[in-house]
């Protein structure tokens, strides 16, 4: 008999049949509250009717056109849309299908444009799993490891973890901005550097938002030094931290490429890189291409996510639902001694569980996050020891639903703390 691959660690043990909302049954019937939106996927929520509507009527017209056999209208009518949202002067845009593939793109991109070969990326960062992603992508050695030798000519500055530190935010963003002065000095020269990728938010490396003045820093070495600045907001975008884009907490940053997926279309497989025409023209011919970026059907489930976001202000809604999250996280830390840090942004929340001398505690996490199915509310683990157990709700989320989540939690941490 054929099965799944045994690498397939599920994180729960739920066989789903059937979503609505924030919510996943299985076939017993049972409801579990989902705080995972298939990592970040399901923006609107599992089988929001707008997107439903959407999907069955653009499948029965056309499932699949080639883009670069045929347009279609859903491709057009989408890049049209996503300009109202992108930042100012990201106006062309190229599609694939997952987040590890328009990292790819961005990659192709930069080393085209620039002429140069080197890339600079972050401590905890997470870009994909593909050869030229997972090279860049430093979350964690079981993203990488064993299929060595990776791409050359990637080079890696600290990221301002200020809890992982042991520093304040202010002393940790000088910290990293010192520590990729010296990456600059000594292992990438900025002549020969392409870019820097970013998450504004680490996803698997542990759910931290840069602080403050670090995405600027990065902006002012990358104008210096004619690198361009690639920012990954494949699991951040979309709305998912309260602003549109996690990188627009941060004045005046402005991003050369923009890299974004997950929520794109609510649960469809769509990808997509933006930046502005004169670089992407800079590109080479037949650097860009794929069988299934910008799908029909993809593209008119991303109209009717960005109708829904609009319409139903869940941006807003992130933001709102996010500080009530977090608030309701540190009132269950503070009688939790082996919750060492809550953090996050908007809809991304993280609790990070250490032992009483300060050292990871991944056993306590998955124990907490085994229990918290248990009870019925489904959640991840993330962090570069697997210690951080994060909270990615669906951009619907409502109050009660938060409140729910919140005492669902306080019990597992209860049962999973011995």
């Amino acid at each position: 008999m054929t099965q799944l691959s045994p690498m397939l660690k599920q994180a729960t043990p739920v066989v789903a049949v059937r979503g609505e909302g924030l919510h996943l049954y299985d076939a017993d019937g049972r409801r579990y509250l989902d705080f995972t939106s298939g990592v970040g996927v399901t923006s609107t929520g599992h089988c929001h009717p707008r997107v439903v509507e959407a999907v069955r009527e653009q499948a029965g017209r056309l499932i699949h056109g080639q883009y670069t056999t045929v347009l279609h209208d859903p491709l057009l009518t989408l890049t049209g849309r996503l300009g109202e949202v992108l930042p100012p002067g990201l106006d062309s845009l190229f599609y694939a299908t997952a987040g590890t593939e328009a990292v790819e793109a961005a990659l192709r991109l930069a080393r085209h444009a620039t002429g140069r070969q080197n890339v600079i990326v972050f401590e905890g960062a997470f870009h994909g799993r593909t050869m030229g992603a997972a090279s860049l992508t430093t979350a964690g050695t079981r993203f990488r490891a064993g299929i060595g030798p990776l791409m050359p000519g990637v080079a890696v500055a600290p990221f301002p973890a200020a809890f992982r530190l042991g520093l304040s935010e202010e002393e940790a963003v000088a910290f990293a901005l010192r520590g990729l002065d010296e990456v600059l000095a000594t292992a990438s020269a900025p002549a020969e550097t392409a870019a820097m990728f970013v998450e504004p938010v680490l996803g698997e490396g542990g759910y931290v938002p840069a602080p403050a003045g670090f995405l600027a820093g990065l902006r002012e070495r990358a104008d210096r030094h004619g690198i361009l600045l690639v920012v990954d907001e494949v699991q951040s975008g979309f709305g998912r931290t309260g602003r549109f884009w996690a990188h627009q907490y941060e004045d005046g940053v402005r991003p050369d490429v923009l890299i974004t997926a997950k929520g794109l279309a609510s649960g469809f497989p769509l990808s997509a890189i933006a930046a502005p025409a004169a670089l992407m023209g800079r590109a080479w011919p037949g650097s860009q291409g794929g069988t299934y970026g910008g799908n029909p059907v993809a593209c008119a489930a991303a109209l009717a996510t960005l109708d829904v976001l609009r319409e139903e202000r869940l941006v807003e809604n992130a933001a709102e639902q996010g500080a009530r999250l977090l608030a309701g996280l540190r009132a269950v830390a503070d009688g939790a001694p082996g919750i060492a840090d809550v953090r996050g942004l908007g809809l991304m929340a993280a609790s990070e569980f250490c032992r009483p001398d300060g050292s990871p505690d991944p056993e306590t996490a998955r124990r907490v996050q085994q229990a918290a199915a248990e009870h019925g509310l489904l959640l991840l683990l993330c962090g570069i020891h697997l210690n951080v157990v994060r909270m990615i709700p669906a951009l619907v989320v409502t109050a009660g639903q938060v409140d729910e989540a919140l005492e669902l939690w306080a019990k597992a941490v209860a049962a999973g703390s011995r």
